[in-house]
């Protein structure tokens, strides 16, 4: 293996724990983008009937399943263990993905795009805490930085699907290439080992040891479980003396956000083909948006590393609400190529920076609970944004959608300055100042 500062002091082993998540990621975002990439199809060829308003409740569905199978991950992983979730979520969106493809109703339909969404919603921090694990001494928050680009390159393998494969097989034929990760299965519950976590976790030192020694990386510290009484009382503390307010900011800033992200994510091909563009440039958008999101996700660390999370998030969301907003202007097809490609840069790491942000500024005992209940009030608004979209193409107002995506993104950009002004006030608690939240 060639020698790099970031894989220096890993292992072949660790480097294939890492690869094997960054795989069944990369399925995770193709399964994610792909009915966004496939819905101008859909709409134009009225597939099941669905109707503008039904195409965007079905992009909810997914979305709210997701919001489900995140809040539930959790609980989920520490009974059956991070390894065996992660294959059942793979196994899991990979046979919904089968259901879509047979169906014959927008309600079965429907019903798969929920129970991908389950699966998705579950993989995803499942496979964060996987290589958190197995990335090389001193290297997880980039080693997390770089599984989180394979999402994005699953988004760029649905836009060639749909491109290649819907015009001449038809829209079941690219939900029948998402449930080819069913192949992957066997080989992820073969060579993938088992979460350092949970096994220190269930008491399991002796095989937790064995595998970090094999693996070369550290093992995690044990944490006693009743540390802070448990779930609620680790809630509770998020909203003890003028912390509350502190909490809303950034569950407020997370809901515009993920509106932002999963709104666009759906409805970016269909919104730039009301604007007069060809089904090809549709979904070439598609592949610059996550290609703009893989450079973002590096970019957006660097810079944070030198000048603070929240100040680098409200900055990418004024951006990310200017690009947006500028879509809705039809501008020449190279220009808007740039506006789409920067977009995707701002976006995607402006709401990664709200959990940095979130992270950073909380205490060791109480960050995983409130990293967790920002990411689940965001997903509600990863459901309200394909919802919103639909609605407002329902109505003939398709420019609407621009400005409202544009409109939450202002919001967000607002909830995390106010949170990062407080920050460095005193706490109503204690009377001590608070430190600046930074990302160093």
């Amino acid at each position: 293996m060639p020698s790099s500062p970031l894989f220096a002091r890993g292992s072949r082993l660790a480097l294939l724990a890492i690869g094997l998540c960054w795989l069944a990621v990369l399925f995770d975002g193709l399964d994610m983008f792909i009915y966004g990439s496939v819905l101008p199809h859909m709409l134009e060829q009225k597939a099941l009937g669905i109707t503008p308003g039904q195409a965007g409740d079905l992009g909810s569905y997914a979305t709210f399943g997701m919001l489900v199978g995140a809040l539930t991950a959790g609980t989920v992983a520490d009974r059956i263990g991070r390894k065996k979730l992660m294959v059942a979520c793979v196994a899991l969106f990979s046979l919904a993905s089968g259901l879509c493809a047979v169906s014959n109703s927008v309600a079965v339909f429907g019903l798969g795009r929920t129970l991908a969404g389950l699966g998705l919603g579950g993989l995803l921090p499942t496979a964060i805490s996987m290589v958190s694990d197995y990335a090389p001494r001193g290297r997880a928050a980039i080693t997390i930085g770089l599984l989180m680009t394979a999402h994005h390159v699953g988004g760029i393998l649905s836009a060639y699907v749909a491109l290649w494969i819907v015009e001449p097989l038809g829209w079941r034929a690219a939900f029948w290439v998402c449930v080819s990760p069913l192949l992957f299965v066997p080989v992820l519950a073969r060579f993938l080992p088992e979460s350092l976590s949970f096994l220190v976790a269930r008491g399991r030192s002796g095989e937790a040891r064995a595998l970090a020694d094999r693996y070369d990386v550290e093992l995690p510290e044990a944490r006693n479980r009743t540390t802070g009484g448990g779930l609620r009382a680790g809630l509770l503390n998020l909203f003890r003396g003028g912390e509350w307010v502190q909490t809303l900011l950034y569950w407020l800033a997370s809901f515009g956000g993920l509106l932002l992200v999963y709104g666009v994510a759906v409805w970016l091909p269909t919104l730039m083909r009301s604007e007069g563009y060809e089904l090809g440039s549709a979904l070439t958008f598609v592949v610059l948006f996550n290609l703009g999101g893989i450079v973002g996700m590096l970019v957006a660390g660097r810079a944070s590393d030198r000048f603070g999370a929240p100040r680098i998030s409200a900055i990418w969301f004024a951006l990310t609400a200017g690009g947006v907003f500028l879509l809705s202007v039809h501008m020449p097809l190279a220009l808007t190529f740039a506006v789409v490609f920067l977009t995707g840069v701002f976006l995607n790491s402006a709401q990664t920076m709200v959990y940095a942000t979130v992270s950073i500024g909380s205490t060791p005992a109480n960050r995983a609970t409130a990293v967790g209940w920002t990411s689940g009030m965001g997903r509600f608004g990863a459901v309200f944004g394909p919802w919103l979209g639909g609605q407002l193409l329902a109505a003939g107002k398709a420019d609407w959608g621009f400005t409202a995506f544009a409109l939450a993104g202002t919001a967000s950009m607002v909830f995390i300055g106010i949170a990062a002004l407080r920050s460095t006030r005193p706490s109503r608690q204690d009377g001590e100042p608070r430190k600046p939240v930074t990302a160093g």
